[in-house]
């Protein structure tokens, strides 16, 4: 059979309401704080600081649409930890955890607060072990970090069974804290909340230049725009605007998705319970069952990745043998959904870093310039928790997040194009696993 693809789109922006669009940016204007980009960062940090300084004059600028990028295109997992940080400091490790927990936590405050219509759940995240060597060391871990207080629990191969049935898994990790947001509804639904506050939107309006001062100047095709601080909310797409060329990784993240199928039917299929998992291998793979009934699933090998960038073009187009890949994983992991259609495919921006540590704070002769970026795919969690943090940094509270391995941190430089390009595939042809160094 033949499958027929809403191509491109993820479940997330497919099936919504028809979408009324901000219109662009039409002439000159004067701003407080211009914020580049309407994702999950963007969006955030429009919300706080309106919240906190109700007098001051805040817009977004999207390229397009309101999560349009990687913030509509994730795998939809509120996931906890930072990337990239060595949990063997106990206490640091408990830090970690309570600030990406409140952040989770802030998510789903706002949409009972504001009374939003956004699909998300709270059952739990997995991280699964495809090797007994793995799942012996990780049972240690949580042993280990459970004396501090955290709530994670081992489960062996019987108990994960009663979670979810996936073949070959070894064992797995359960953070009861993490959860799944429809993003798209989410920001969609607070849209109208910033613009009742006086923030203004402006849609269909990419920044083409940047000109720092203290007032910058940014130029877009239809109208400049003078602010006296300007927010880079922008992740993957960031070194377009001349910002962290030489220490973001922009990859595309291919994600495939079944049809929606009703809870008795995916038990029957192997998921049980818990809102996803990801895995162990050198090519991450994810799964996430929505709250609407739908599958999806991304990683697991080469192809299920591509390099985003060359010479500083954006790949044309993705081949089919990605999403075949997809499927062939998934199918591996799964095998009762072989013969279970395909709906969905779409590809989704990842911004990596070597370390795979995120960096919020400001820069610029002025710092006037803030930022946060890099969130190695924990974004969903880390970009809603940037609003608060660019907000305090805005208000001159910024010592407040001193200590945490986020804050102004210095990322690891990555070689110029076309070495970068070269040295990406090289690798993981070579290896099989994303590149990265520690720190």
């Amino acid at each position: 059979m033949r499958e027929a693809f809403d191509d491109n789109r993820s479940i997330w922006l497919s099936g919504k309401p028809p979408y009324e669009s901000a219109p662009p940016l039409g002439r000159d204007i004067v701003l407080d704080v211009a914020i580049i980009g309407g994702g999950f960062t963007g969006v955030s940090t429009a919300y706080h600081l309106s919240k906190r300084y109700p007098d001051r004059g805040i817009a977004i600028l999207e390229a397009r649409v309101i999560a349009n990028g990687a913030s509509g295109r994730n795998g939809g997992q509120m996931l906890n930890w930072v990337q990239g940080v060595d949990n063997r400091d106990l206490d640091q490790a408990k830090k970690i955890y309570a600030i990406t927990q409140e952040g989770i936590e802030g998510i789903v405050s706002l949409i009972g607060e504001h009374h939003l219509e956004v699909p998300h759940r709270r059952d739990g995240h997995l991280d699964v072990f495809t090797s007994n060597e793995s799942a012996e060391a990780g049972q240690a871990e949580v042993e280990r970090l459970r004396t501090a207080g955290l709530p994670l629990r081992f489960l062996d191969v019987r108990e994960l069974r009663d979670y979810i049935e996936l073949e070959g898994a070894t064992g797995a990790v359960l953070d009861p804290g993490g959860g799944q947001l429809d993003g798209v509804a989410f920001l969609r639904g607070l849209r109208p909340i910033l613009e009742s506050r006086g923030v203004r939107v402006y849609e269909s309006t990419p920044v083409t230049r940047v000109r720092e001062g203290s007032t910058v100047e940014l130029e877009t095709p239809r109208g400049r725009v003078r602010a006296r601080a300007v927010v880079l909310a922008t992740n993957a797409y960031t070194p377009h605007l001349g910002y962290f060329r030489n220490v973001l990784v922009p990859l595309l993240s291919h994600v495939v998705a079944t049809d929606r199928q009703e809870e008795p039917t995916w038990r029957t299929l192997g998921w049980k319970k818990a809102s996803g998992f990801t895995d162990d291998r050198g090519r991450l793979s994810y799964g996430t069952l929505a709250s609407s009934g739908q599958l999806l699933f991304g990683g697991g090998s080469n192809e299920s990745y591509d390099y985003v960038y060359a010479n500083g073009t954006r790949l044309p187009s993705v081949p089919p043998r990605a999403f075949e890949a997809c499927r062939r994983h998934l199918e591996s992991y799964l095998p009762r959904l072989k013969g279970v259609p395909l709906v969905h495919r779409w590809s989704g921006p990842v911004a990596l870093t070597m370390s795979r540590l995120c960096t919020m704070g400001a820069r610029g002769a002025h710092q006037n310039i803030y930022f946060a970026l890099g969130y190695s795919g924990h974004g969903v969690t880390l970009a809603n928790l940037a609003g608060r943090v660019l907000t305090d940094v805005y208000g001159g509270q910024g010592e407040r997040w001193q200590g945490y391995p986020f804050y102004q941190q210095k990322l690891r430089f990555i070689p110029p194009e076309p070495f970068r390009w070269l040295g990406y595939h090289l690798y993981t042809r070579l290896t099989g696993r994303s590149p990265r160094s520690r720190k």
